[in-house]
């Protein structure tokens, strides 16, 4: 019996580290709707149960992954319009802060501040605003030295108060806590860990040949019928896997902190493969796909199961994860 699900279909690998966000929730209140981390590790926490579970008001103790977010700040605004009747988009003006434009080899540095009066005087032909951002890295001791750019959606009612807000942010620097707090939901989009070329047993978890069978023992019984002539796409084969696009939703943030409370999080030794945690930090429920100092896009929950409240921690181990 196979194990492979076939909604992750084709078994392709990721191109860039830094995934692509499709879509973004929706948000009558102007706010940036994501960010970006590294995975820093995991740990496990306790805390009180605020679920509707048999364990309803006692203490737990469950897995969480502790996630650094750098320094980022927002470049420009990126305007998009509809291409004819359809729901495609396609951009249509973009605006750079002139300081940090230069600083990202820009070369357009006009004055943003004329050309974003004259777009508000007919906002007809526009259907979404988004921000873009850069983050510093390096002084996390790790990966890319440049920096790395990204987009990200911007909520409100209406285009003009998507952009007052994208504009009031034009040059400044973003917070972890100007975007997520304690309770909030989350989607998380990584990349996941790359495990190489596997065969059927690891890759699909197929069952093993007895060993009278065939001579073999770690293959698959048959590659599909006589007829027709051809093995089709759903035949468990061996390939590459893992480092691939995968989204999780509705993951819990546990704890937003502030780089002054890394104490209460850094394990002894560090995390394995990674380090100390230097600055903001937030704890999230359960596991994120991908290794160590992988970068993860994090979104506001798309869909969220149920309101934000915040939980009540009561315990996070620091004990060193050296050996795990």
């Amino acid at each position: 019996m196979r194990r492979g699900s076939l909604e992750f279909w084709p078994h392709r690998r990721a191109k860039k580290i830094m995934p692509r966000v499709r879509t973004w929730p929706y948000s009558e209140e102007p706010k940036f709707l994501g960010l970006v981390a590294f995975k820093a590790g995991m740990t496990h926490i306790g805390m009180m149960d605020d679920s509707e579970a048999p364990s309803k008001g006692s203490e737990i103790i469950t897995s969480a992954t502790v996630l650094e977010v750098p320094r980022i700040f927002v470049y420009g605004i990126r305007l998009y319009k509809k291409r004819g009747d359809n729901e495609y988009k396609e951009t249509s003006n973009e605006f750079y802060s002139k300081d940090l434009a230069i600083s990202l080899g820009i070369k357009k540095t006009e004055n943003v501040v004329e050309k974003l009066s004259d777009i508000k005087s007919d906002l007809s032909k526009f259907v979404d605003v988004s921000a873009l951002m850069y983050l510093d890295a390096s002084p996390l001791g790790f990966g890319n030295k440049r920096k790395l750019r990204f987009e990200v959606g911007v909520g409100g009612k209406d285009i003009q108060s998507k952009i007052e807000f994208a504009e009031k942010w034009l040059g400044k620097e973003v917070k972890l806590f100007d975007v997520f707090a304690d309770g909030d939901y989350i989607d998380t989009i990584s990349v996941s860990k790359g495990k190489g070329w596997a065969g059927v047993i690891k890759r699909f978890g197929v069952a093993r040949q007895v060993r009278k069978a065939t001579g073999k023992v770690r293959h698959v019984g048959t590659l599909g019928p006589w007829h027709p002539p051809k093995v089709t796409y759903m035949v468990p084969m061996s390939g590459h896997m893992g480092f691939n696009y995968r989204t999780e939703i509705n993951k819990r943030v546990l704890r937003v902190s502030k780089a002054d409370d890394v104490k209460s999080i850094n394990v002894k030794g560090g995390f394995p493969n990674y380090g100390i945690v230097k600055s903001d930090f937030l704890i999230v429920k359960g596991s994120v796909a991908g290794p160590s100092k992988r970068l993860i896009r994090l979104r506001k929950a798309i869909r969220p199961t149920a309101p934000a409240k915040k939980p009540e921690l009561t315990y996070i181990s620091i004990e060193s994860k050296q050996g795990a």
